[in-house]
């Protein structure tokens, strides 16, 4: 269920650029630093504090937005019913997607929400909004917070209904990205949905993904290849074996993918990018 509005994590400047001008949804956090390269050992994140995020995005708030955004928090404080509580959290979501652009807390309130809601519709909603979020954070603490935030939602879908693939799947992949608990056993669990059903366009590509930043060019190329294989129009897998291709320093193929993807790109920007990232390994 990948959308095609998704940032994701490479290294060539050109797909990088790609990702901006295409799939990025929302600001990026203020404080971004460079990816480590996927076969590099990344130092522990640093204990991601929410309060304190909250605290330097309100910074950039205006007067009006910031009493208003207090009203929101006082009222959560003060909802005893759960439904007002959820209306409340909404309110809360609808402010930092609306107002002040920002990611993290908007998914954060909507998935105190989906939490409250319990039903699998909303917890997956949430749950799979952070995870696509992620291919594009470089912060490690706020990237391993919001991989535990969508893991837990989706361990809550998955007590409503264990058998849904997409959830198993997602959950699963939250590891590649700092969740915490026992990584091998989500891959097993992602890899058993691939052996039930090896047409399953998600699940293939959060395979390659965890390949590819794992530096197992081989396995994510393996992929990647037969996400494009079901899905021609899957412009994420087409981009990004090109950059495996490139890391490799197979310089041919990863042309041949770039311009396959440059034949599906209309911003006149970004098919500059492109082009001049094509004619550098010519």
């Amino acid at each position: 269920m990948l959308k095609k509005q998704q940032w994701y994590v490479v290294t060539a400047g050109a797909v990088l650029l790609f990702g901006l001008f295409v799939f990025g949804k929302f600001t990026p956090p203020h404080t971004h630093k460079e990816q480590p390269a996927a076969n590099s050992q990344p130092a522990a994140p640093s204990k991601f504090d929410f309060e304190q995020y909250l605290s330097e995005l309100k910074k950039d708030l205006t007067p009006t937005q910031s009493a208003y955004l207090t009203s929101l928090q006082d009222a959560i404080t003060r909802g005893d019913l759960v439904t007002q509580k959820q209306q409340n959290f909404q309110a809360l979501s609808n402010f930092w997607r609306d107002s002040a652009h920002a990611f993290a807390p908007y998914i954060y309130y909507l998935g105190e929400k989906a939490k409250l809601e319990n039903s699998e519709k909303s917890l997956n909603f949430a749950a799979h909004s952070m995870l696509e979020e992620l291919r594009g954070i470089s912060d490690p603490g706020l990237k391993s917070w919001m991989a535990n935030q969508s893991n837990e939602l989706f361990k809550r879908s998955l007590q409503l209904n264990p058998n849904n693939d997409s959830t198993i799947v997602g959950q699963g992949s939250t590891f590649f990205f700092g969740a915490e608990g026992a990584p091998m056993e989500g891959i097993l669990n992602i890899r058993k949905v691939v052996e039930k059903n090896p047409s399953n366009v998600f699940a293939q590509f959060m395979l390659g993904y965890g390949g590819l930043i794992s530096g197992q060019n081989d396995k994510a190329i393996e992929r990647f290849k037969k996400v494009v294989s079901l899905d021609p129009e899957n412009t994420e897998a087409i981009f990004l074996l090109a950059e495996v291709y490139e890391r490799d320093g197979k310089k041919k193929e990863a042309v041949e993918w770039y311009e396959r993807g440059l034949s599906k790109v209309k911003n006149p920007d970004l098919v500059k990018a492109l082009e001049e990232k094509i004619n550098s390994l010519k």
